[in-house]
């Protein structure tokens, strides 16, 4: 599966998910840590765990290191899932607000936006 197509299976499974205000940007020739970010929202740290391990047992994640800290990063508002060429941010709103990282990434190209 190459990069854009493991974008838009993550947005799906984040759809499905009922994740919220869910973002692909395309950084590709922007940003040398990846081609793509993912950004989305959850409603409480339990709902951000969730979305996480969907998109880890996507990236066969399942039982990596990586998820250790889930909890903490849930309670933070804040968890970051590191896919190679992709990126995925899950924020809490107030968290996406304070970050701002589609303002930081502005230049990037939308390639799909579900509210």
């Amino acid at each position: 599966m190459n990069s854009l197509d493991m974008a838009h299976t993550v947005v799906d499974a984040l759809e499905e998910k009922m994740g919220e205000s869910i973002l692909l940007l395309e950084l590709k020739g922007i940003s040398i840590v990846a081609d793509y970010y993912v950004i989305a929202t959850g409603r409480s740290d339990r709902q951000l765990k969730a979305l996480a391990r969907v998109v880890a047992e996507l990236a066969g994640q399942k039982r990596s290191a990586k998820l250790r800290d889930l909890g903490a990063q849930a309670a933070s508002g804040w968890v970051l899932l590191d896919l190679g060429d992709v990126i995925v941010h899950l924020f809490m709103r107030g968290q996406r607000d304070h970050y701002g990282l589609e303002k930081l990434w502005s230049h990037g190209k939308v390639l799909l936006r579900v509210q």
